[in-house]
C-alpha cells in the first residue's frame, strides 16, 4: 500500500503519527495504512533516536494515539479549526 502513496502523502502519514491527537484509525481512513504498517514507516524514515521517543510517546499515557484509550469526549478524526480531510489546510483564523 505504502508505494501507491505520494512523497507528499508519506509526509503527512509522518505527522500525523507524530501528532499526539491523531488516531492510527485517521491515518488507517485517510491513507489506508494499518497501524503496523505506520510503526515501518516511522522506523525506517526516522532517526533511530527519534523513532525510540516516539514509540515511548505513543506507548505512554500521554498519547492518544489508539482510540481505545481515548476520552468518549473527543469523537472526530479532526480539530474544528481544520477545513475537509481532503487537503488537511489548516483554516485562517
Amino acid at each position: 500500500m505504502m508505494s501507491q502513496l505520494t512523497e507528499r502523502d508519506l509526509d503527512r502519514v509522518i505527522e500525523m503519527a507524530w501528532e499526539d491527537r491523531t488516531p492510527f484509525e485517521a491515518i488507517e481512513h485517510q491513507f489506508g495504512l494499518v497501524e503496523k504498517e505506520v510503526i515501518q514507516h516511522m522506523r525506517k524514515t526516522l532517526k533511530s533516536s527519534s523513532f525510540k521517543l516516539w514509540r515511548k510517546r505513543v506507548n505512554s499515557g500521554v498519547s492518544q494515539k489508539h482510540l481505545k484509550k481515548r476520552s468518549g469526549d473527543i469523537d472526530r478524526f479532526k480539530c474544528t479549526m481544520q477545513r475537509q480531510i481532503t487537503g488537511n489546510k489548516i483554516s485562517k483564523r
